[in-house]
């Protein structure tokens, strides 16, 4: 990513159940919490949860390959939990003296979409939910402008109907996850327990891929492999 996630937009993990969006997102909670000289933006995180994935014993196994204490990086992450898609646009819509108050500068929402697959279902209902996804992703776009942070969404993915011998998957959320993301990276599982991380949109970076490894540490990447 050319060294880290970018402030002021949207970065997006997507890819199959199992693939590590959370993981990264659980480590990105971690490491925003480092000073800048050490690739952080020394502050805290909000963790907006819709499929019950967070760990916090999982930030208390990470923090120490950072050299940072577990209990002090806990109590920089607020937790919240949505639990429909009205609530995880509740929570956002309100979030702005929390995110002033807890200086925060990173905004986590794993996954963004899940509530809005799961409860509009069927042809008809695809432009509602079109528009709520797209209210809902410019909320964040002015939130990540208006406070400097950044905000890395998750996404499920969909087999693509059209694919007969290939098997093929898309992002969920059509051209207004599309439109929205500034940079989008597709997460799926390669051989020996690695992950590979394809970056498929940037708006200044070309595409590529790198594996990773989901270990006791976190989320380890080729030199540490």
């Amino acid at each position: 990513l050319g060294g880290g996630v970018e402030t002021q937009s949207i970065t997006e993990f997507y890819g199959e159940f199992g693939t590590g969006k959370s993981q990264i997102c659980q480590q990105l909670c971690v490491t925003v919490q480092l000073p800048y000289e050490h690739g952080g933006l020394d502050g805290g995180a909000l963790y907006v949860d819709t499929e019950n994935t967070f760990r916090p014993e999982r930030i208390m196994q990470i923090a120490p390959r950072f050299n940072l204490d577990p209990e002090d990086v806990l109590k920089k992450i607020i937790f919240a939990e949505a639990y429909t898609s009205n609530h995880q646009v509740v929570l956002l819509e309100n979030a702005d003296e929390v995110i002033k108050d807890g200086d925060i500068r990173l905004i986590v929402v794993d996954s963004v979409t899940s509530h809005f697959r799961s409860e509009y279902i069927g042809r008809e209902l695809l432009a509602p939910r079109q528009q709520e996804l797209n209210r809902h992703l410019h909320k964040l776009i002015r939130m990540s402008r208006a406070f400097n942070t950044a905000v890395v969404v998750t996404n499920q993915v969909m087999a693509q109907p059209d694919a007969f011998f290939a098997k093929v998957v898309q992002p969920v959320g059509g051209h207004v996850m599309g439109h929205t993301s500034h940079t989008r990276v597709f997460l799926r599982k390669g051989r020996d327990n690695l992950r590979i991380a394809k970056l498929v949109v940037s708006p200044f970076l070309p595409e590529g891929e790198t594996p990773l490894r989901i270990t006791e540490r976190g989320v380890e990447g080729e030199e540490d492999i």
